[in-house]
């Protein structure tokens, strides 16, 4: 929170480390460059560690100790930021194609289940507004405001591939978005702007004809709250809004709530919805003001879900605020892997957290007393920045930051399917130019169930085999049976701790709930 820009692309790396791993496994496995790899994982890893040496970051932020000392600590984040974008690139060389003038894509999908999503193609990458499948048949696409090309990638097949075509003219018409004044209509949700916040004054799900929102302290989803100094009790919201239609459609509907709130010196927060997908996607974007003193940004995300549990996405594991937490654990805020999800036993909304990490549960509860025990309650805070700590913090965060979000309404809980929402906005499907006579790729390897989930696969040091680590997200013990592409006498073992043989598995095997397994597939 208190370096918000390079903790979000920390984490980004991180996520696209992970795809370009699975690209090289598909793809090239004999050339995998493990070095390199090893190297931008470790910037990563010296960036996500707490302790850069600034004792004087607070105090004496503008001396050449502290400068220097966070210029280092930066530098982990930036260069991991690069590494990972340069090996994902080099991942696509062998399908590439060397021809500028080429219209024809692969989409990839780098996740062990089959995937549905919009693809996002730059402008300088799509000469076209009209986009056509491997058969001919024309898929929803638009251009948007930005320039770039987006269309609707359907049922992209686990560690797979399907191919498009751009050409001349426009996609399908299609008149099942609506976008007007503060609203935005799908056929199965509603959502409504405040014209005075911004926020989400209303989220209707068509599915259970209910409001989402909890509006009772006349608030909304993704409300802006600025803490000048460090008691929750002064937070001030934003200043007045600015609504207008950035994205028209015919896939993509869009509405950007503008503001000058106290803390910045503007606030831009985008709503999307999309055809086809039932989910929401917000784009905050703010320009910070330098302030030293202290100071907390907060983005509120209250629920009216009645009797419905939070639940967070942690390292291999799920917990409940409260609930699953030792005596003495911290309950101020909590970090989150990929996800926040709020349900009772009929329904809910799965958030996907995708650049800010830390959250507060019920209300803004950073820099109050120690909180020994939380009450029931379905809203929580993105706690997005801060500079109350004195040592390894910035004093200020001037200058733009972007943080995103997106929201799934859903009925009865399913950890699994929670999990991969986390994992789908956290890694696109990744596209490549590729010459227009290649071939589709059918799955590498495909995974049932598909509640459990492949987390990494990469190839092995040794070159003789694939990584493959797997984890039990639905929480219940399940029976997996794995299947591949191509050859036919794939043999699965248990892998050991230096990524070789341990026990004989064989294509079929029990996971327990919430277990990590690590596969050497050969």
């Amino acid at each position: 929170a208190s370096s918000a820009l390079e903790t979000a692309l920390n984490r980004e790396a991180a996520e696209r480390l992970s795809q370009g791993e699975a690209l090289w496994a598909m793809l090239d496995p004999t050339n995998f460059p493990d070095e390199d790899y090893y190297q931008a994982w470790r910037n990563v890893i010296l960036y996500d560690e707490h302790t850069w040496g600034a004792h004087t970051s607070i105090s004496q932020p503008d001396t050449e100790f502290t400068l220097g000392q966070w210029r280092i600590k930066q530098a982990f984040a930036l260069d991991a930021d690069q590494q990972s974008k340069d090996l994902l690139d080099a991942s696509l060389k062998t399908i590439q194609s060397d021809e500028g003038n080429s219209n024809t894509f692969l989409v990839f999908n780098t996740s062990s289940w089959p995937r549905t999503d919009v693809v996002f193609l730059s402008e300088d990458e799509a000469k076209g507004d009209r986009v056509v499948d491997s058969s001919g048949n024309p898929v929803s696409s638009q251009r948007l405001t930005t320039g770039e090309l987006a269309f609707l990638a359907e049922d992209v097949p686990p560690f797979g591939s399907k191919k498009y075509r751009l050409t001349q003219g426009k996609g399908p018409m299609n008149d099942s978005l609506e976008v007007e004044g503060n609203r935005l209509l799908s056929d199965d949700l509603k959502v409504v702007l405040d014209e005075e916040s911004g926020a989400i004054a209303n989220l209707y799900w068509e599915s259970i004809q209910r409001n989402l929102v909890d509006g009772r302290e006349g608030m909304g989803l993704n409300e802006y709250f600025y803490v000048p100094g460090s008691d929750p009790k002064d937070a001030v919201r934003t200043d007045p809004v600015t609504i207008r239609i950035k994205e028209d459609g015919p896939l993509v509907v869009s509405l950007l709530a503008q503001s000058h709130p106290q803390g910045c010196y503007h606030l831009n927060r985008e709503v999307r919805i999309f055809q086809g997908l039932n989910r929401i996607d917000i784009i905050d974007e703010l320009d910070k003001r330098k302030i030293r003193d202290k100071e907390g940004v907060h983005f509120a995300f209250p629920f009216d879900i009645p009797g419905g549990q939070i639940r967070m996405d942690i390292g291999w594991g799920v917990i409940r605020p409260e609930h699953d937490q030792l005596p003495g654990a911290c309950k101020n805020w909590f970090t989150v892997q990929r996800w926040v999800d709020v349900s009772n036993q009929d329904y809910g909304v799965t958030v996907a957290t995708v650049d800010a990490p830390l959250v507060e549960v019920g209300q803004i509860t950073a820099e109050t007393p120690w909180i020994e025990t939380l009450g029931p309650t379905q809203s929580f805070y993105s706690y997005v920045m801060n500079n109350y700590w004195f040592t390894n913090y910035k004093a200020d965060q001037e200058g733009p930051t972007t943080f995103r979000y997106a929201i799934q309404p859903h009925l009865m809980f399913d950890s699994a399917e929670a999990n991969q929402f986390g994992m789908e906005r956290s890694q696109p499907l990744i596209t490549a130019r590729v010459p227009d006579d290649t071939h589709e790729a059918p799955s590498f390897m495909q995974v049932q169930p598909t509640s459990t989930i492949v987390s990494s696969l990469k190839p092995t040091q040794d070159r003789k085999a694939w990584e493959a680590r797997l984890y039990g997200a639905s929480g219940m013990p399940e029976k997996v049976d794995l299947s591949f592409s191509g050859k036919k006498d794939w043999k699965v073992y248990r892998s050991d701790l230096n990524g070789g043989r341990s026990e004989r598995l064989g294509n079929t095997f029990e996971i327990l709930p919430y277990e990590m397994v690590t596969l050497r597939i050969e």
